[in-house]
């Protein structure tokens, strides 16, 4: 009998418990936020989608190397000695034409190792973070705006001869 109002006892002092913890929580203001119209400041440093600058961009292939999932893809070949100098901002020579640089953000894992190994600093981590799509590949971004030199040389035209 005696346990019987023990745990009757413990059972009200339980109630009455969370019941004060629930009065205490009901006079606090909300932390909600309301999403669409209202968005978080995202902290300094914070990982989010990459942007190459492809002006300043001299073609070294050091983020491709360094990017453990391999989701940068740089393609390039030597300027000619007829093309005048083009100098990145930081004023380093740009000896090599890209002509293909792609970062495929599915595969991307976020690390940064890319942007830290970047001589020019010219790849870096946007602010962006709602860039959701509905196609996957609209994640491939492609910032090369040059060709390849073997694109631009003309064709022999054919003379229709077998």
């Amino acid at each position: 009998m005696l346990t019987y109002f023990r745990n009757l006892g413990l059972g009200i002092v339980t109630v009455l418990n969370s019941m004060g913890i629930a009065w205490r929580h009901l006079f606090t203001p909300s932390v909600t936020l309301q999403y669409p119209t209202v968005r978080w400041t995202m902290p300094e440093g914070s990982r989010m989608r990459l942007f190459n600058k492809i002006e300043d961009c001299i073609g070294c292939g050091q983020c491709s190397r360094t990017c453990p999932t391999e989701c940068i893809t740089v393609q390039t070949e030597k300027r000619g000695k007829d093309e005048p100098e083009i100098f990145a901002s930081n004023g380093a020579a740009i000896k090599l034409r890209t002509y293909v640089f792609d970062i495929d953000m599915t595969r991307c894992c976020y690390c940064g190792l890319c942007t830290f190994t970047c001589p020019t600093r010219c790849l870096v981590m946007t602010g962006a973070y709602e860039y959701s799509v509905y196609d996957k590949d609209l994640h491939i971004y492609h910032f090369a705006k040059e060709k390849s030199l073997a694109d631009k040389t003309p064709k022999e035209p054919s003379t229709g001869k077998p």
